[in-house]
């Protein structure tokens, strides 16, 4: 049924609350998982502000880095468990980026765990697993992971 699923993931324990989930469906399938990582592009400047471009440049090269590693982290856990694997990294707005990857690959099934945000911190900091919804055209498995609620 599915042959690609695409795994949005950002380094959080709450995003990783999807792996469990989609390591039954992926062998089910003998599909192949993708894990993505998206990096924001560089942030927007108001009309006065400066930065250092070479130490900012630098700095968002070493995230790229990191998410390297942790993507070859990922790969090697589900591999060592026979799963066929593939890692990306995209740069800018999460959920387009998402759902652009979704479309090069010709993904199946989009699995994402969502953070539970509501009210205010919603508003805030967005929704990822919304958007997608919203604006997929594949089938979407979402989770909500749990989280405390302090």
């Amino acid at each position: 049924m599915y042959q690609t699923i695409l795994v949005p993931v950002d380094g959080s324990k709450r995003a990783e609350a999807i792996l469990s989930h989609i390591e039954h469906l992926v062998k089910e399938n003998d599909a192949t998982v993708v894990f993505l990582k998206v990096e924001e592009e560089p942030i927007l400047l108001g009309r006065d502000e400066v930065i250092d471009a070479e130490n900012y440049w630098k700095a968002y090269e070493a995230r790229i880095e990191l998410s390297k590693v942790y993507l070859d982290t990922l790969k090697t856990m589900f591999r060592d468990k026979g799963i066929t694997v593939v890692t990306r990294i995209a740069s800018g707005a999460v959920v387009r980026a998402i759902l652009s990857v979704a479309d090069e690959i010709g993904a199946d099934l989009i699995a994402v765990a969502t953070h539970g945000f509501s009210g205010l911190a919603r508003v805030s900091y967005g929704s990822v697993a919304a958007g997608v919804l919203q604006a997929a055209d594949i089938p979407i498995l979402l989770i909500r992971s749990c989280h405390d609620k302090k």
